[in-house]
């Protein structure tokens, strides 16, 4: 085992896209308004339901060698949807706190999933999508299929309208499509509740240093 605190954060997450995009994003420090860490992603086999009921052992053996923990899961898909989001962080935040975690642990519910984090106004979007100079634009061809209203920010189906967005470009879905948004698209234009969260605790966590 190594020695104490050899790591700034561990990340717990239920597939390779999360993975990705959370990678993406801990590198991008001055855009999160935080320090350099040092951080491991761990990916749980049972994906959504294992990072909610069993990140607690899972995440033990990481107690002395790690500063922080923090676990992401989609609410849609973790087999506890009649909670909302909110109740499902403090289920999940309580048991790492009576495992030894207390204070130093904090649980990110993503409502409904992942994939409404990609959507906001950033031409960024439809270039990695695949629209770039397509008419009608990628939003404007959301409205038009029902996927988007005109007075909504992003579709509520978020995870579907991008399958059905890639499939009309005929391009596949994959790790390197999030990691590609989370590396270049602004953090400012994501307001989902959950994204705050993250980087508000990020930013707690792991403050700028300061220069003299």
């Amino acid at each position: 085992m190594p020695g104490r605190s050899t790591l700034d954060l561990v990340v717990l997450v239920p597939d390779k896209q999360m993975e990705a995009t959370i990678r993406a994003l801990l590198v991008r420090h001055q855009s999160l308004s935080i320090r350099p860490i040092r951080f491991e992603i761990l990916v749980h086999p049972r994906r959504d339901p294992g990072c909610r009921g069993e990140s607690t052992s899972l995440l033990s053996i990481y107690l002395r060698t790690a500063s922080f923990s923090m676990v992401l899961f989609d609410r849609e898909g973790c087999g506890h949807e009649h909670l909302q989001r909110e109740a499902l962080e403090e289920n999940v935040e309580a048991g790492l706190a009576t495992s030894g975690w207390t204070s130093r642990a904090a649980v990110i519910v993503i409502d409904p999933e992942l994939e409404c984090w990609i959507w906001s106004d950033s031409p960024i979007v439809d270039q990695v999508v695949g629209w770039t100079g397509s008419s009608p634009p990628l939003r404007q061809w959301l409205i038009d299929n029902g996927r988007l209203m005109a007075n909504q920010t992003k579709p509520s189906r978020p995870k579907e309208s991008l399958e059905a967005a890639l499939k009309q470009k005929r391009k596949r879905q994959s790790a390197s499509l999030f990691a590609d948004l989370a590396s270049r698209v602004s953090l400012a234009r994501c307001s989902d509740p959950a994204f705050q969260k993250l980087k508000a605790t990020l930013a707690a966590w792991f403050p700028p240093s300061e220069t003299t």
